[in-house]
């Protein structure tokens, strides 16, 4: 669309329209209440019956931890340092900003996790570190029963994961909140990010960027529109073309031209990612919430680190510390109790009240001063509920991962905002969802995905790529994005001959066709998963006869940054299979141990890259039965994770029993891609 195309237009709102509107947030509500549910009953079911051995098996608790630390955090309240033992190495489920609660398996509290009469402490995660997490508490001292069972030689405490209602709660509220909004400005950018009313665009008067960047031309048209924007606009970015470089930039031009901003995503790890790409260019930004990895550029721009920085900070710890040394002396044995020793003890209670009520006082004003003078807040969408900013209001609300985020989540930042700014990309993976209803009935569209189809002219894609080989690049550019990306000069023919020349000659995108072979799939019962283990296997064994030509560490001429390698399979127990057959494979393992090459689901692989993306497709049966390959946005992500390799591997008679996989073929045998499993043994 051209610039000429921005002209202001002129907001238009029907009865119609908001009846739509309306009954579009109903339906949205009703199927938050079934996922909900979904969540709450499938996270029962793994709980309720289960014993100790087993929730820890499927990574929902720790038994048995000892306590390695007690400190006082903000508000007064204890935070716990939390051990388990070091041989003990199970997966987990444990992760920053996650609800959980310590326990007593002792006798007289042991029984169901639900059990009334079983006392818990609960709190939130903070930090995990292989066998050590953070535990902030809701309390202001330890209850006897913790301090009892937290000996290191006989510790019976442990931790669970609790049901997160918190989401769910800011959730619904935002929801409420936008549907009765009426003649302001909420009411308004709800119309029109649902289509109501026309967004509308200022004339272009500030297109002259301050800040000097790099950015190509779509790039800069991008920051450009959200600059002209008055309600709403969209960056979409596809794989490889700097969504992250593009957004940052824009919100750089946006705080030179406003007070404040708030930065969201649905994700802890694209938070994090946002505040230190700022921090890296000079912004004044604060993190709110607990970010879920630790980095000391990242760790310095927290709300802690900035009121921990304070000048009133020395003053409200001496004041916590003074309260806690009143307390604890009030709580001394005394041998001789009497009239003059209880009015004494009181006045130190009363102090130490006193004292705690004025360095909660002292920190309320030292937040709100720190976040008055920041430039940028960032956060999680549940995030921008948070009690710190609840009074706070911003002219741009700007949200990453829009297109991952479900809708009512998105809501509560956008009633922060005057207007907002959406990034992403509805090609690839949607929101997760428990409730198969309210997925199927809608609850996987996201507002992303009905702005951008409602109002086209919000959005501004970005079309130059800088990751994969122009193979690569190819197919998911004309089926998704209208084959309008083009590879950037830097990538347009890094193949892994470019790489090293004794790859040559090399095929960018390979799939082997196994079609004819027998390589049936195997249904697992007990996982509800998929394996095709001889499938798995020629994947491997040509992952190995590749990478044979030319040892990466090797390098006699000039070094090489090693190739990066990523196995993905759509089903878990194909996973599984994989993992246990690279153990086998001297090569391969090395390589995992040195963590070169990683296997997992395409969603594991979300916003990451590889030299040489291999994917098993797996599903092989008379039926043409492929379950979930049919989420070609799914398939779009894995392909386009690959920057200089795309190995293939499956059987095209039940692939392509679906278009998406008759017109993937055609693709890669118009690159001369194509080889079938026969010929491949032939040539060995």
């Amino acid at each position: 669309m051209s610039d000429q195309d921005l002209t202001p237009k002129a907001p238009s709102t029907t009865c119609a329209g908001q009846q739509d509107v309306q009954h579009e947030l109903r339906h949205v509500r009703a199927l938050m209440q079934l996922e909900q549910k979904e969540d709450q009953a499938q996270f029962k079911l793994k709980n309720a019956s289960a014993s100790i051995k087993e929730r820890r098996r499927r990574g929902l608790t720790w038994y048995p931890v000892t306590i390695t630390q007690e400190d006082i955090g903000f508000g007064g309240k204890v935070v716990l340092e939390l051990e388990r033992p070091a041989h003990r190495q199970d997966l987990h489920l444990f992760q920053v900003g996650k609800n959980a609660c310590l326990f007593s398996n002792a006798p007289g509290y042991s029984g169901t996790h639900s059990a009334s009469d079983r006392p818990v402490l609960i709190g939130v995660v903070t930090s995990v570190r292989r066998n050590k997490l953070l535990l902030a508490t809701t309390k202001e001292a330890l209850p006897d029963w913790v301090l009892d069972g937290s000996t290191p030689n006989g510790s019976t405490l442990g931790i669970d994961l609790t049901f997160d209602e918190v989401s769910y709660r800011e959730m619904n509220q935002a929801l409420s909140a936008v549907m009765l909004a009426h003649g302001n400005r909420l009411a308004e950018l709800r119309d029109v990010l649902l289509g109501a009313r026309q967004a509308s665009f200022r004339a272009h008067k500030a297109d002259v960027l301050f800040y000097p960047s790099a950015l190509n031309d779509s790039q800069l048209l991008a920051v450009r529109h959200v600059l002209s924007a008055q309600d709403v606009a969209i960056i979409h970015g596809p794989p490889g073309t700097g969504k992250t470089t593009t957004l940052v930039q824009a919100i750089l031009e946006t705080v030179r031209r406003e007070r404040r901003v708030l930065v969201c995503a649905p994700s802890n790890t694209a938070v994090d990612l946002l505040t230190e790409k700022l921090a890296e260019r000079g912004v004044n930004v604060i993190r709110l919430g607990n970010p879920s990895r630790v980095s000391d550029l990242l760790l310095q721009h927290t709300l802690d680190a900035g009121v921990m920085a304070h000048p009133s900070y020395a003053k409200m710890h001496a004041m916590r510390q003074t309260a806690e040394q009143h307390r604890e002396t009030a709580n001394e044995h005394v041998h001789h109790f009497g009239f003059e020793e209880r009015q004494h003890r009181q006045w130190l209670r009363d102090e130490a009240r006193t004292l705690r009520q004025a360095a909660e006082d002292l920190e309320r004003f030292m937040t709100e001063d720190v976040l008055e003078s920041v430039q940028v807040i960032t956060c999680t969408l549940v995030g921008a509920s948070n009690r710190h900013i609840r009074h706070l209001s911003f002219e741009t609300v700007f949200i990453d991962e829009a297109a991952q985020a479900l809708e009512p989540g998105c809501w509560i930042p956008i009633a922060k905002g005057q207007r907002v700014v959406l990034a992403g990309d509805h090609h690839q993976l949607p929101p997760t969802v428990k409730s198969e209803q309210a997925a199927r009935e809608g609850l996987r569209e996201t507002l992303f995905e009905k702005c951008i189809q409602r109002q086209p002219q919000t959005a501004r894609m970005l079309t130059m790529q800088y990751r994969m080989h122009t193979q690569i690049m190819g197919f998911s550019s004309e089926k998704f994005y209208g084959g309008q990306l083009v590879p950037h000069a830097s990538v347009r023919h890094a193949g892994l001959e470019a790489y090293d020349l004794r790859f040559a000659p090399d095929l960018p995108v390979e799939f082997i066709d196994t079609v004819g072979c027998g390589f049936l799939e195997l249904a697992i019962p007990e996982s509800r998963s998929t394996a095709n283990p001889e499938e798995a296997h020629m994947l491997l064994e040509r992952l190995a006869q590749l990478l044979e030509r030319c040892d990466p560490t090797e390098h006699d001429e000039h070094p090489y940054t090693p190739l990066s390698i990523g196995v993905i399979a759509p089903y878990r127990a194909q996973i599984n299979y994989l993992k246990d057959a690279i153990e086998d494979s001297a090569m391969l393992n090395d390589l995992l141990l040195q963590r070169r090459l990683s296997v997992g689901t395409v969603d594991s692989f979300q916003g990451q890259e590889r030299d040489i993306i291999a994917i098993t497709l797996t599903r092989s049966n008379p039926q043409g039965e492929i379950g979930f390959l049919s989420d070609i946005r799914r398939m779009n992500v894995g392909m386009t994770r690959a920057r200089r390799k795309l190995l293939l591997v499956g059987d095209s008679s039940t692939l392509c029993r679906h278009p998406f996989f008759v017109e993937l073929l055609a693709y890669v045998k118009g690159v001369g891609g194509y080889r079938t499993a026969h010929e491949m043994a032939k040539q060995n």
